[in-house]
């Protein structure tokens, strides 16, 4: 039995080497070069001048059913290594994607759809310390499948084994989590574009998304945690604009935490000027809107807030593109006090080759 088994596997890896051989696929390398210089208001800036380089390796091929796979290797500042994916498009069944935790799929692909000239308001320099933003499955090893477009209704489902594991090679696990209450999770998301035909809705889009990670600790009083979001981006002519809400349940019920439930809220709009220049706002608020069974409820606005909102502005040239961000975060990381009321400015050059 064992003996077949081995002959069959050999016959199979054969197989499959002559299909490699027959089929000879691509790889490529893309990347780019980002300079920045930022100033902090006031706070301590010290030297401005950032860089980054990065770059990817993507390879691709296909099988004699007409099915395709692609490889991405992506290498971030400094050519450090940051993840992989392996994409199998099947046709009319739809396509499998596996991902060392690049947070590309799962709820994480909708943390924040508006529409901007460059960056998210709270991802263009400013630290705010947001709650809310969904992340789901996307950190960690994950597979994701998604279903054949239907109606304009596109469908996802990802699963993580083990939340927070990533990266792992093949052939191995990925050991004991250092939060061993991290079981499992899986994210649900839907992509509508209900165009019925007319140009008018083609811009139209609507996007849902739910998270589910099983916890067991029997330390602590924990429970299974929650994210959902749902929003809506509309295109039309040069200008683009949506709005966005979102919520998580950490499922901490000790009295280590005094929050548990986070929701968030956003809108941004987007002005294409011509093919080079675009300019946004954006706007994105944060709460604090629970609280565990250990703790008595806090009252007021002071500290369970973070507001954020950026204008942008961005100059394509070729490969070039000069981008600028204004931030302002008001009770930063939940702060009240003078302190948690911060600004920057950041310019940005990119070079992509």
């Amino acid at each position: 039995m064992n003996k077949l088994t081995k002959v069959g596997c050999s016959a199979l890896c054969g197989s499959l080497a002559a299909i490699s051989a027959a089929n000879a696929g691509d790889i490529t390398v893309t990347g780019g070069a980002d300079l920045t210089y930022i100033s902090l208001g006031a706070d301590t800036t010290g030297n401005p001048i950032g860089m980054g380089s990065n770059y990817s390796l993507k390879g691709s091929g296909e099988l004699d059913n007409g099915w395709t796979f692609a490889l991405t290797i992506a290498n971030t500042n400094a050519n450090a290594y940051s993840s992989t994916a392996i994409d199998l498009k099947m046709g009319g069944l739809g396509s499998l994607n596996f991902n060392s935790g690049d947070s590309g799929n799962g709820i994480q692909a909708y943390d924040d759809k508006m529409p901007t000239a460059w960056e998210e308001p709270w991802g263009a320099g400013l630290s705010t310390g947001m709650r809310g933003l969904v992340s789901g499955v996307g950190p960690s090893a994950n597979v994701q499948y998604t279903f054949p477009t239907v109606v304009g209704a596109t469908l996802k489902v990802a699963y993580a084994p083990i939340m927070g594991a990533s990266d792992t090679a093949d052939k191995t696990g990925s050991g004991v989590l250092a939060t061993a209450d991290n079981e499992g999770g899986i994210d649900i998301t839907i992509n509508l574009n209900p165009s019925l035909g007319t140009e008018i809705l083609s811009g139209l889009n609507i996007f849902a998304g739910a998270h589910n990670k099983s916890i067991y600790d029997g330390a602590a009083l924990e429970q299974d945690a929650y994210q959902g979001v749902g929003g809506i981006t509309y295109d039309i002519g040069p200008l683009s604009f949506g709005a966005q809400v979102s919520a998580e349940y950490s499922g901490e019920e000790s009295s280590a935490t005094a929050y548990n439930t986070y929701k968030a809220q956003a809108y941004g709009i987007a002005f294409n000027v011509n093919d080079d220049l675009s300019v946004s706002y954006g706007k994105w608020e944060s709460r604090k809107a629970g609280y565990n069974n250990s703790n008595a409820q806090v009252t007021g606005e002071a500290g369970r807030k973070v507001i954020v909102d950026s204008w942008q502005i961005a100059y394509t040239m070729g490969g070039a593109s000069l981008r600028v961000a204004d931030v302002k975060a008001d009770n930063a990381y939940f702060n009240s006090a003078a302190a948690g009321d911060v600004n920057a400015t950041v310019v940005s050059l990119g070079l992509a080759f």
